[in-house]
C-alpha cells in the first residue's frame, strides 16, 4: 500500500498508486506521489514514466475523513499544499508523463491527468470534479485541459462526469482499450516514448511546457485560495458534513 516505483521496460519507469479502498490519498500520499515522480523524472535512464494505479478506480481524490477528523485547519492546508506538489510534479517531470486511468478519475485525479503528458483510459474509466458537493474548489485549471471551456464550467458547477470515450472524441485521451488491457497500452505508448533520445525528450518536455499559455502551477495555487476562503466562512465545513450522508439516507 503507497506509492511504488518500477522498471517494467527499458526507458521506462512506472509509478504506481495503491491507497484503499477508492485511492483518496492523505496528506502523506500527495507527497510521496510527489516524490516518486519527481524522482524518477531525475533519473537519467528514465525516458518516460507511466503514473497508474492499483484497486477500485484511479483516483477519487483527497481523503473526505481525514479533513473531517481535524478540528482546525492542518488537513486542509496540508492538502491543499500535497495536492499542488503532486500536480506540479507530473507536469514538471523532466520526462512525458503517461496516465493510465481506470474506473474514477475525481477530484484530485483530475489534476494528475490534466498535466500528463498523455492519457490511456479503459473504458470503464469516468472523469469528473465533485468538488462542489465536497465543500472545495478547485482543479479547474485541469479539468480545462481535457475539455472545452463551456463543457469544463457545466461538469465543473454539476458535479457530472465525462466518459473516457467523451474525453477521446475532444482529444485529450489517446487511447480507450478494455480494463484488462490497460496497463499494456499504457506502457506500449510509453515505450515509444522511450525510444527516443533521452537528452532530446526531456529538451523537448522543458519546450513545450514553455510555450504553454497557462502556468499550472500559479493559476491552481489561485483556485486553492477560494477553498481556504470557503473553509474559514463555514460553508465548506457543512457541505463536507453531508459527505457520504446521501448514500445511507
Amino acid at each position: 500500500m503507497g506509492v511504488s516505483t518500477s522498471r517494467p521496460g527499458k526507458g521506462v519507469a512506472c509509478v504506481t498508486v495503491d491507497f484503499p479502498p477508492v485511492n483518496a490519498l492523505p496528506v502523506r500520499g500527495w507527497y510521496e506521489l510527489a516524490d516518486a515522480l519527481r524522482a524518477a523524472g531525475r533519473d537519467p535512464e528514465v525516458r518516460c514514466v507511466v503514473l497508474a494505479a492499483e484497486g477500485r478506480g484511479f483516483n477519487a481524490g483527497v481523503d473526505i475523513k481525514e479533513m473531517q477528523r481535524d478540528s482546525g485547519h492542518s488537513a486542509l492546508v496540508g492538502a491543499n499544499g500535497g495536492c499542488a506538489e503532486a500536480f506540479a510534479a507530473v507536469y514538471e517531470c523532466e520526462v512525458p508523463v503517461v496516465a493510465a486511468v481506470h474506473g474514477f478519475c475525481l477530484g484530485g485525479g483530475i489534476g494528475l491527468v490534466g498535466n500528463a503528458d498523455a492519457i490511456v483510459a479503459a473504458d470503464d474509466a469516468v472523469f469528473g470534479l465533485p468538488e462542489l458537493d465536497r465543500g472545495a474548489l478547485g482543479a479547474a485549471t485541469h479539468l480545462a485541459r481535457l475539455v472545452p471551456q463551456h463543457l469544463m464550467r457545466t461538469l465543473y458547477y454539476t458535479s457530472r462526469t465525462a466518459t473516457a470515450a467523451e474525453l477521446h472524441a475532444h482529444g485529450s485521451v489517446w487511447q480507450v482499450v478494455p480494463p484488462a488491457g490497460l496497463r499494456a497500452a499504457a506502457l506500449e505508448l510509453a515505450a515509444e516514448i522511450a525510444r527516443k533520445d533521452g537528452h532530446l525528450i526531456r529538451l523537448a518536455k522543458a519546450a513545450i511546457n514553455g510555450i504553454d499559455p497557462v502556468d499550472v502551477r500559479r493559476s491552481y495555487r489561485f483556485e486553492q485560495g477560494f477553498t481556504f476562503e470557503a473553509n474559514l466562512s463555514g460553508v465548506a465545513g457543512r457541505v463536507r458534513d453531508t459527505f457520504g450522508k446521501e448514500a445511507r439516507a
